[in-house]
């Protein structure tokens, strides 16, 4: 799995996190969609968009970059003038470029370097993050990202301590919860998920809040594994929803996924 990917699902299910990590309030999260634009005279996708609801609010395009490349301002800029060619928007833009360490970036050209001037271009250095804990489990999950595997362990139990405070809605819940597995096993592909459990304290994380109520302790975790069983008898979501007990985005969400 690309790790870019990993951050663009981050922002997906958290779109706050841009925002606490830019030392704004991730109360702007709810003004702003979190997509991908497709750029027809470059045939290819942006994938790290923040879109306001409102004009009043600049756009923000989020690129994450975890390997050397030469031409990442070059295209990074090639891509926002096309969009802003190609769709007209009227609000202005920030950019913001997330480098896995600081010795991977290259130099700024100085053609560009009065946008970092004036603001509209921010560089962040994931390797150079506060290792204090903040109180975004999505910056948070960053460090995790980024974090040597020597430190995951004491980088998940962070997260535990969020998490207990944490209220999230139940299908956001288990999105996060799935991505957190997804992250563990990339970082540490050559161990299973058993192994992993045991090294993380896994289990701990149904002690949580954050995880009860997505699973109930266990109990919507079985209604959620019949669910693909009653789709195939012919039921609604809205009928599995209000017999199981269940949030109806958590049904729409299995469905979509056995469709695929």
């Amino acid at each position: 799995m690309k790790t870019d990917s990993i951050f663009y699902e981050l922002f997906l299910n958290l779109p706050d996190s841009l925002f606490s990590l830019l030392g704004l309030s991730p109360e702007l999260a709810k003004e702003y969609q979190f997509t991908s634009q497709e750029l027809k005279q470059l045939a290819k996708r942006i994938d790290g968009l923040f879109l306001p609801l409102n004009d009043d609010k600049p756009i923000y395009f989020v690129e994450v970059q975890f390997q050397k490349d030469e031409n990442l301002y070059y295209r990074l800029f090639t891509e926002i003038f096309t969009y802003l060619g190609q769709y007209k928007p009227p609000q202005n833009f920030r950019a913001v470029v997330l480098w896995a360490k600081k010795s991977l970036d290259i130099s700024l050209p100085p053609y560009y370097q009065e946008f970092k001037d004036s603001g509209k271009l921010t560089v962040i250095y994931l390797d150079e993050l506060n290792s204090n804990t903040t109180d975004s489990i999505g910056v948070e999950i960053m460090k995790l990202i980024i974090a040597p595997q020597s430190q995951a362990k004491t980088q998940v139990e962070k997260l535990f301590s969020i998490a207990q405070q944490a209220e999230e809605s139940s299908t956001k819940n288990q999105d996060i919860i799935e991505l957190l597995e997804k992250i563990l096993t990339y970082k540490f592909s050559n161990y299973s998920r058993e192994e992993l459990a045991k090294m993380f304290t896994l289990s701990d994380f149904k002690k949580t809040r954050f995880y009860q109520e997505t699973y109930a302790e266990g109990k919507a975790e079985g209604k959620i594994s019949i669910i693909p069983s009653l789709l195939k008898l012919g039921l609604t979501t809205e009928q599995i929803a209000q017999a199981l007990e269940l949030d109806i985005e958590i049904v729409h969400k299995i469905a979509r996924n056995g469709e695929s």
